[in-house]
């Protein structure tokens, strides 16, 4: 199994001279000196998930905020289901419960390990069988196709903060966990996303059928798949069925990604970069399987398990390592720990030296 790890002596406030070592089996097949941040992106063939330190946001007024009320109402009723949902567990069948807890890790690994650290980043390559997988989980997860999804982080990752960020966390916590997805986008978002180089998720056929087929796949995965396995294998209410495993199922999805936009962004430490809103959150890492370690990840974006500490409260990390210990991925990019120590030294918190 694949993997390389960014290492330094030395490192400065924004260049630093790394060491990238491809191992294999853990031994050295391959070295070569690597001189900032952007060229370890460039080794990853982008980058866009970089922060861009010359956008200037546009003096003056604001636009004004524009309500998409098709979404408001979809949401609202969405939110009001998952409330129903809530008072059927009592009434559900246990396999209807653990039925509805995989479909969550499914969905969520689709998320996470696919349209997040695979496709936005790069952080680790998959095989086509892996990214039928996660491709298909992406569907029942029902975030916007992968396409857009990394258009939209990327965007999140270059602009951090700034209007040209889809869900600034500027703009309150509301805003950046769902409101975002209720209003218009800042005409920054829309020319900045139209920008980017999406060379690479055009030239993959996984993603671009997927972005093709997008809709009738999320009625068959994200809703009709979740709601007629209780039904059908175990006679399960199509009530319990419906409200459970796909509406609370998904909703709960939804708001375990969106928190990583809102509360990992406002609550926490930052032992890596304190000049960075990101924080660290550990219950945000419990309920999206990793990703609320962030201000490590803003920080070190190409690092495949977007935290320093493996598997802890990390199921996402432990999953790419199945897979390539399965031969399903591979190249697997990790910072090593003598960039990290030098990075908290120098940008850090301090909050470190306490755990």
């Amino acid at each position: 199994c694949l993997s390389k790890e960014f290492s330094s002596a030395s490192s400065t406030a924004t260049v630093s001279t790394v060491t990238s070592r491809v191992t294999r089996n853990g031994d050295a097949v391959m070295e070569k000196k690597l001189l900032t941040h952007e060229d370890l992106a460039g080794d990853r063939g982008m980058v866009d998930d970089i922060f861009d330190e010359t956008y200037k946001e546009k003096e003056g007024p604001k636009p004004p905020m524009r309500y998409v009320w098709r979404n408001i109402i979809l949401m609202s009723l969405l939110h009001l289901g998952a409330i129903f949902g809530l008072t059927l567990i009592p009434s559900a069948k246990i396999q209807t419960l653990a039925w509805a807890f995989l479909c969550f890790v499914v969905s969520a690994l689709g998320i996470t390990a696919g349209s997040h650290r695979l496709w936005s980043h790069r952080s680790y390559k998959a095989t086509l069988p892996l990214r039928i997988f996660l491709t298909i989980a992406n569907s029942m997860a029902f975030q916007n196709d992968i396409y857009e999804w990394v258009r939209d982080h990327r965007v999140h990752h270059k602009f951090s903060e700034t209007d040209a960020d889809p869900h600034n966390a500027m703009r309150g916590f509301f805003f950046s966990h769902i409101g975002w997805l209720l209003v218009r986008k800042h005409p920054d978002v829309i020319e900045k996303g139209q920008k980017l180089d999406l060379s690479d998720m055009k030239a993959d056929k996984v993603v671009m059928f997927q972005r093709r087929f997008y809709k009738p796949s999320v009625v068959l995965l994200c809703f009709t798949l979740p709601t007629v396995v209780p039904w059908y294998f175990w006679n399960e209410s199509i009530i319990i069925s419906f409200f459970i495993p796909a509406i609370l199922r998904y909703t709960i999805g939804l708001n375990a990604t969106w928190l990583v936009n809102s509360a990992a962004h406002m609550f926490g430490n930052r032992p890596y970069d304190q000049n960075i809103n990101p924080r660290e959150n550990p219950l945000v890492s419990f309920g999206a399987l990793g990703e609320g370690f962030h201000n490590y990840h803003h920080t070190f974006p190409y690092d495949y398990s977007t935290s320093e500490f493996g598997w802890r409260l990390n199921l996402t990390t432990a999953f790419i390592d199945l897979m390539c210990l399965l031969g399903l991925a591979s190249d697997r990019k990790k910072v090593s720990k003598e960039v990290i120590l030098a990075r908290k030294m120098r940008t850090g918190d301090g909050s470190h030296k306490s755990g």
